[in-house]
């Protein structure tokens, strides 16, 4: 598949984009616990970034599959982009504070809500559906190559100057929406026909009659919700590990060790038989390594269980991803891939929000412990509510009917 230029420049502006936003991470967590030092101002963070998503999504579906998906994403990215050189700027000025860093936040999470799904919807269109779960895989470890480097580097350049960490991953931005439109179009868009409510949420109806795809979204959706220990990474970095700003980039890029390698595997050799049951364990692992990680108070110890917790969440991902996309026709991809954002992407925001009360009320410990519990709750619970997914044996099949 990397023989595909187009797929070639894809996993580029991936790689590109994401070690800009992972570095934004390192350096608004790091700068707003240093400000403020408040686990709920962390978790504050994560919902800054989720509320767009959640309020854009109808309109960033119809978006996605009745425009350019390249340019919307590139549009995104510049948003993405503008936001950097505003966090340089203020950290120049030294006129950052609480309440401007949410704001700022705030208009990153809306180049997110728009370049996620878009790009998510994107992908299929450069593969044939047989290529498409090695696509899936290949993808997830440009995502998992930039999650390693990108928050080591943060952390790095942090020790320099947060102004250093906000221009490079402006920069990085800029190169991400170049990489995006040198890629040829190969998609007809659609004529552009007025938007109705039966329109808009034509995603959420498509969800809900694919009870196997309902089931595999909302899986992830409550693992990642009650999974987000990496919300409370500053707390640990600082008050239980003592490992500073370089451990707490070290620790964020460990999840990617474990997720790239995975990916590695998975863009070789893609799972073939049994993937629902797959899914299902590997989501159960992934709740294990978050009680393990929660419990312990050695640095190595929580770099081996954030590893663990990396490949397995990569397991579901690359089955779940390219489950959802082959089930889906293109011209609804947009809008299904904007509700699985909501649904899977943001909820990484929204768990560490859950997080970072949680952490609030009863300390990091015990909420890491109370996300990784409920994990393997959801899991035993959702394998009786939605025995189809349970029994789903591969992922490289196409619908039967279009659903337009």
């Amino acid at each position: 598949m990397y023989h595909h230029r187009n797929f070639r420049l894809f996993w580029l502006a991936s790689v590109a984009s994401t070690i800009a936003l992972q570095m934004q991470v390192v350096a608004v967590g790091w700068q707003i616990y240093q400000l403020t030092h408040s686990a709920f101002d962390l978790g504050m963070v994560g919902l800054a970034q989720f509320i767009p998503s959640l309020f854009l999504v109808f309109i960033v579906g119809h978006i996605a599959d009745r425009y350019d998906r390249r340019r919307v994403s590139q549009v995104s990215l510049v948003i993405a982009g503008l936001s950097a050189v505003l966090l340089a700027t203020g950290s120049i000025g030294d006129w950052l504070n609480r309440e401007l860093i949410f704001i700022i936040v705030f208009l990153i999470g809306v180049g997110r809500a728009f370049n996620k799904p878009t790009m998510q919807a994107l992908l299929p269109e450069l593969m044939r559906p047989d290529e498409l779960p090695r696509a899936v895989a290949g993808a997830s470890s440009a995502t998992q190559v930039a999650v390693i480097v990108g928050p080591a580097l943060g952390g790095f350049l942090y020790v320099v100057s947060p102004v250093a960490v906000y221009l490079v991953s402006g920069g990085l931005f800029l190169v991400s929406a170049l990489l995006l439109g040198q890629i040829q179009s190969i998609r007809r868009v659609p004529q552009k026909e007025k938007a109705s409510l039966s329109s808009l949420f034509a995603g959420i109806a498509f969800i809900r009659s694919r009870p196997a795809v309902m089931g595999a979204i909302s899986l992830d959706l409550f693992a990642v919700l009650l999974g987000g220990a990496t919300a409370l990474l500053p707390i640990y970095a600082t008050d239980v590990l003592h490992v500073g700003a370089v451990g707490l980039g070290f620790l964020r890029s460990a999840p990617a060790v474990g997720a790239l390698s995975v990916a590695f595997f998975l863009a070789r050799r893609p799972l073939s038989k049994r993937v629902g049951r797959i899914m299902f364990i590997a989501v159960g692992c992934f709740g294990c390594a978050t009680i393990i990680f929660g419990l312990s108070h050695n640095f190595w110890l929580s770099l081996v269980a954030l590893t663990v917790l990396g490949a397995a969440d990569m397991i579901s991902v690359v089955v779940r991803s390219a489950f959802v996309q082959l089930q889906t026709p293109d011209a609804m991809r947009g809008r299904v891939s904007a509700v699985n954002s909501v649904f899977i992407g943001t909820s990484n925001q929204l768990g560490e929000f859950e997080s970072g009360i949680t952490a609030g009320w009863f300390g990091a410990m015990p909420a890491v412990l109370i996300g990784g519990i409920g994990t393997l709750l959801v899991v035993a619970l959702w394998i009786r509510l939605f025995p189809a997914l349970w029994q789903v044996d591969r992922i490289d099949i196409a619908p039967r009917e279009e659903n337009k």
